[in-house]
């Protein structure tokens, strides 16, 4: 379905770089390489366990959740400009 100049699956071909962005920004975010003991942080200790099951991780719970919270609130961006994008 053509939506005026744009040509037929212009509208799919947005989602899917949408989709595209977003993998490859959580992807970049992903950690890499040999976990620390201590939080970079904060400087507390970081179980074993979660090293172990987080290959490469750099902060402890408290901060990598406070992190999350953050990098959350801050978003993406929408390709369309929709009315609810343009609010935030």
């Amino acid at each position: 379905m053509a939506g005026g100049w744009s040509n037929d699956g212009a509208v799919q071909e947005q989602i899917d770089s949408s989709i595209e962005d977003a993998i490859q920004r959580a992807r970049s975010q992903l950690p890499s390489g040999e976990s620390l003991t201590h939080c970079e942080a904060c400087d507390a200790l970081i179980p074993e366990a979660r090293r172990k099951a987080v290959q490469g991780v750099r902060l402890c719970v408290v901060c990598q959740d406070a992190d999350d919270q953050q990098q959350q609130a801050s978003g993406g961006y929408n390709r369309r400009g929709s009315k609810d994008s343009q609010l935030r």
